[in-house]
């Protein structure tokens, strides 16, 4: 069995951990991450909790929006999303944000879909398309949005992983931000130098 610098088995790498993955549903390149993270829960042990956070919230008090949204669009799926993450659970989430940034041939878009069409095609109620326009899970958005960003020293976007390891340590960063989807070989090096840094616990921030 191999071991790494840090003390980590590549046994340890492959089994036993756990992300739980804050996503505004209406950032591009957070869906790259979502993507990455999914291909790697397919090819080891790994549990993925989807939850919602939301860049609305995240830029509601600076007076330049670096998201160019001043009419506060992008409340709107955050709203849907949260309806479905309180009504129907984290798994429900992660199936209606893959239904709303797929076509039903299953080609990836480029920008989101329609909210009540990825709603019908995830078999959840068509109805909670009405939550986008109010704010009855306000709360509940407020409340995910910030058990994602506070665990990270700074409020500073999409996407936040907690990745909790098999020995039940845990740390959160923001990212990764990846322009693309990874190969297959890149996307493995990714996951174990992810899973190398939950178990550094000096480390403060990394960015490139």
């Amino acid at each position: 069995m191999s071991t790494t610098t840090t003390g980590t088995t590549v046994s340890d790498i492959q089994t036993g951990w756990v992300v739980d993955f804050w996503l505004d549903p209406a950032c591009p390149l957070t869906r790259h991450t979502a993507r990455w993270i999914t291909q790697i829960a397919g090819e080891v042990p790994l549990e993925v909790n989807w939850r919602v956070m939301s860049l609305s919230i995240l830029n509601e008090h600076r007076d330049d929006d670096p998201e160019g949204d001043p009419h506060g669009y992008l409340w709107i799926p955050a709203r849907v999303a949260v309806a479905v993450q309180t009504k129907h659970g984290h798994d429900a989430l992660g199936a209606f944000y893959d239904a709303l940034w797929t076509d039903p041939d299953g080609t990836e878009r480029q920008w989101p879909g329609e909210l009540d069409a990825a709603l019908q095609r995830t078999g959840l109620p068509v109805e909670l398309a009405k939550a986008g326009t109010s704010t009855d899970y306000d709360s509940e958005l407020r409340a995910s949005h910030h058990d994602g960003v506070d665990r990270i020293d700074a409020e500073i976007g999409t996407p936040v992983l907690a990745i909790t390891a098999p020995d039940g340590g845990q740390r959160a960063f923001f990212g990764p931000v990846l322009d693309t989807v990874p190969t297959r070989s890149e996307r493995l090096r990714l996951w174990e130098a992810m899973a190398i840094l939950t178990k550094v616990p000096t480390l403060r921030e990394i960015k490139a």
